[in-house]
């Protein structure tokens, strides 16, 4: 068996670290602390999305410098750095006002930010890697681990948010993972999600939507502008058009998941997290609709942003709106007190035969993933299952 492994790496001139289990590898960056790559081992294919910009490290960015190539400082800041998966803390979405003017970027401090190593751990049997950042502005301390295990197609994800402050805090808390080509595509791929309710956004997209406003439908069949519909399950449909809708996970689940089935390349990949701790997704796609930088009429990226909040309307507004569907679109954490959460990321080959997957589920030891109610397959987990039960109140 193929010992595990972690190792400092650049990644597109880029300063990070990457993990290795002989069967699966993960990279994480230290600007912006984001997943930039997650992948079968050995293999030239990236899950997660890439930007078709060339990226550098956020906290690097220059308004004089970078401003032409990425946007002013309150978008280009957080998008000069994007990649795969950021953690988005604090606000979900532009910054208000008064976080402008204390220089906050486009969902929030976490995805701008420089990270620190805490610990690397590497041996037969796992190997692991903590990260921590902090979050001035909102006195927030975020800290992340990342966990293989020997011969598991799953990398567990260990996440803590810690109150500085002395009063109760307020925040917004999402996974911003994002999904794209060659990967995901329209003719060979499709999104799972177990999803309750769903409604679209109320701001359009720039000229370029797809889909109307404060629309409420049946996942995954999205009224259209046009007067049509669009099944929101396969992505990029309609070129130069862009949307943004919520769906609600159901209720009855205590485990959720994302899954992205390429029936191309037989593989899937996704996640699968605590439904109590991230209720919602934001469904974001942008099709070649935004012709200004960074984005240049480029870019085609699927977000599937699992989280405490419907949409990247900021705190304000989700202070105001409280819930959506009779469910918080928020969090809250006590002074000097801590939430945490766990969570996997998984990808593993799927018979050829497939055509759907009907579900994603916790077992003992194991993440299991069906197709339809007979057919099967394992895939060993590094997360513990005590973490499944004991993390999503801590």
């Amino acid at each position: 068996m193929p010992s595990c492994d972690c190792h400092f790496v650049q990644w597109k001139n880029r300063p990070g670290y990457r993990l290795s289990n002989g069967k699966i590898e993960l990279t994480v960056l230290l600007g912006g602390g984001h997943i930039a790559d997650f992948r079968l081992h050995g293999s030239p294919l990236n899950t997660l999305w890439e930007p078709p910009w060339t990226t550098i490290d956020p906290h690097t960015f220059s308004l004089p410098e970078h401003e032409a190539l990425y946007g002013d400082i309150s978008l280009g800041r957080m998008l000069s750095g994007y990649t795969g998966h950021a953690v988005v803390l604090g606000y979900f979405g532009m910054p208000s006002p008064a976080e402008a003017a204390a220089g906050l970027p486009l969902h929030g401090e976490a995805a701008s930010a420089e990270w620190k190593v805490v610990s690397t751990k590497d041996g037969a049997d796992f190997v692991s890697l903590t990260l921590e950042v902090e979050l001035p502005v909102y006195k927030l301390h975020f800290r992340r681990t990342i966990t293989l295990q020997a011969d598991a197609s799953t990398a567990a994800v260990d996440e803590t948010v810690v109150n500085r402050q002395s009063s109760e805090t307020a925040f917004q808390w999402v996974q911003h993972v994002a999904f794209g080509e060659p990967f995901f595509t329209k003719a060979d791929a499709s999104l799972f999600v177990p999803v309750s309710r769903a409604i679209t956004w109320p701001l359009g997209y720039e000229g370029h939507e797809l889909l109307p406003n404060n629309a409420e439908f049946a996942w995954p069949i999205a009224p259209t502008v046009a007067g049509g519909q669009v099944d929101l399950a396969t992505p990029f449909q309609h070129d130069h058009t862009g949307f943004i809708a919520s769906l609600l996970i159901s209720t009855e689940r205590d485990r959720a998941y994302v899954a992205i089935h390429s029936r191309r390349q037989e593989l899937i990949a996704g996640y699968c997290f605590d439904r109590a701790r991230f209720p919602w997704i934001a469904l974001w796609e942008e099709n070649r609709a935004r012709s200004y930088p960074p984005w240049n009429g480029l870019a085609r990226v699927r977000g599937v942003e699992f989280g405490t909040s419907p949409m990247p309307l900021g705190l304000d507004h989700a202070r105001k709106m409280r819930t959506l569907f009779d469910t918080p679109v928020l969090t809250s954490i006590p002074p000097n007190s801590q939430l945490s959460t766990a969570y996997e990321i998984f990808v593993s080959h799927v018979p050829s035969c497939w055509k759907t997957i009907s579900d994603v589920v916790k077992s003992e030891g194991a993440l299991v993933i069906r197709e339809g109610d007979t057919d099967e397959i394992r895939l060993k987990s590094s997360l513990p299952s005590e973490f499944v039960t004991g993390r999503k109140n801590a």
